[in-house]
């Protein structure tokens, strides 16, 4: 599939609340886990047999090395030791590695072997309360395969942070934005409403607010903040802005635009995309729904001057 295709079509699944997954596994075992990851953030799956691995002095445990592919240098990330999984050298030897693309940082997975790609609705995607109990936890959200099979949606915003976290956002840089903007009254005395379902993200976006002062709520899918906004009926003229993520279970960010932006109440409430799919398509399908900004996640340090701006 070209590239603009791509986007295209990652674009149109988000809006009708769809989206289609890579289903893998990080094992031989045959009652092993399935897991998956949006296509939209894969490029390719090559050999490992094939690639020659560069080992780093002094690195994390997990980063295992780099490999060149196409020109590019790629860091190679140990999935399935983060997953508690290990491989044998004969396993490793037959592996794959899963080449993603997120917010424009190539990184590659080393998985076993690539499933199949399915398509599935948003609210066949599912977070339970269980993953969000401990703060180590590595898993967001999760789908069943056509058998039954339980597949498991990873954070892989946690696994970036966690290795490699210079491609995330900067909260120091948040701090400096700051210092340049005045606060609007609106902004100071009302509440930011977040839907979000990476724990990750999350830490970043409640780290922002506190270092301005700022009041948030906080939402694990976009159908609980639409619920909560609901709930307040005509009372909403305490909630200053609105954040959301394309990628979530229950409901996609694209709804939660659409569904805002139509409802008399809630129309002229400032609403700022935060996401990872950072394509021009998205933004695009975005700004014709309504929404009124858009930040790439490892942007986020330009999230509160940005309401400040749409508000004033």
């Amino acid at each position: 599939m070209a590239f603009l295709d791509k986007v295209d079509a990652a674009t149109n699944l988000a809006k009708n609340n769809e989206l289609q997954l890579l289903v893998f596994k990080v094992s031989e075992e045959e009652d092993s886990a399935y897991y998956a990851i949006n296509v939209f953030k894969t490029r390719e799956v090559v050999e490992s047999k094939n690639h020659y691995l560069t080992q780093i002095p002094s690195s994390h445990p997990l980063l295992e090395g780099t490999i060149i592919l196409r020109g590019l240098q790629i860091p190679l990330l140990n999935l399935p030791k983060w997953l508690g999984v290990n491989l044998s050298k004969e396993d490793i030897a037959n592996s794959d590695i899963l080449i993603c693309d997120f917010n424009g940082v190539i990184i590659g997975l080393r998985i076993m072997y690539a499933f199949r790609v399915i398509k599935k609705n948003w609210n066949e995607m599912h977070a339970p309360d269980s993953y969000r109990l401990k703060e180590d936890g590595v898993v967001i959200n999760d789908t069943r395969l056509e058998d039954g099979s339980l597949c498991l949606v990873l954070d892989y915003e946690k696994l970036l942070a966690d290795v490699i976290p210079q491609a995330l956002v900067d909260i120091e840089q948040d701090t400096a934005a700051l210092k340049e903007i005045t606060i609007p009254e609106k902004l100071k005395k009302g509440t930011v409403l977040v839907a979000e379902d990476s724990k990750t993200a999350q830490k970043h976006l409640v780290q922002i607010f506190k270092n301005a002062h700022l009041n948030m709520k906080l939402f694990d899918n976009g159908e609980k903040l639409v619920n909560y906004l609901k709930s307040l009926g005509e009372d909403v003229d305490n909630i200053a802005a609105i954040i959301t993520d394309i990628e979530m279970p229950e409901m996609s960010g694209f709804t939660v635009i659409k569904l805002l932006k139509s409802n008399p109440f809630t129309k002229e409430i400032p609403i700022i995309v935060n996401s990872s799919m950072t394509g021009e398509n998205n933004r695009r399908e975005a700004e014709d729904l309504g929404a009124d900004g858009f930040i790439d996640k490892t942007k986020s340090h330009n999230i509160i001057p940005l309401i400040a701006s749409l508000i004033q």
